[in-house]
């Protein structure tokens, strides 16, 4: 019979958590290019490393769903979860009557409502 002692388990889920790490950070450069950039390769794998520790704080546990999290701490900013100017978000993530999946989707589409909005108003003011 195999015996994988616990050692050995700890070694192989740092193994996967550092590959999952990379991938989200690969990923972070793709989709958000200027921002990893003014971050640098460090600042860019601290943000990845902050979200994958606040998102299962929010019940967010999947891969997809982590990655996700850190896509909008990239999009609104590394605590946008306690920015008194997001208070939306906030109260998205704390409402327990939807699962961890439903309440990042709705924080999704909530953020790009306000992403949206907020360019609205930067080219109307850029037009005055």
């Amino acid at each position: 019979m195999l015996r994988i002692r616990q050692e050995m388990m700890e070694a192989l889920s740092r193994g996967v958590l550092a590959t999952y790490e990379d991938n989200v950070v690969a990923h972070a450069w793709r989709a958000f290019p200027e921002r990893c950039e003014a971050l640098g390769e460090a600042g860019t794998r601290e943000m990845a490393q902050h979200g994958m520790i606040r998102a299962p704080m929010y019940g967010i546990v999947g891969e997809r769903d982590v990655c996700r999290y850190i896509d909008l701490m990239f999009a609104l900013g590394r605590d946008f979860d306690l920015d008194r100017h997001l208070p939306w978000a906030h109260e998205i993530l704390h409402n327990q009557a939807w699962s961890p999946h439903r309440r990042l989707t709705r924080l999704c589409d909530r953020a790009i409502e306000h992403l949206r909005s907020a360019t609205a108003r930067g080219t109307q003011s850029k037009e005055t």
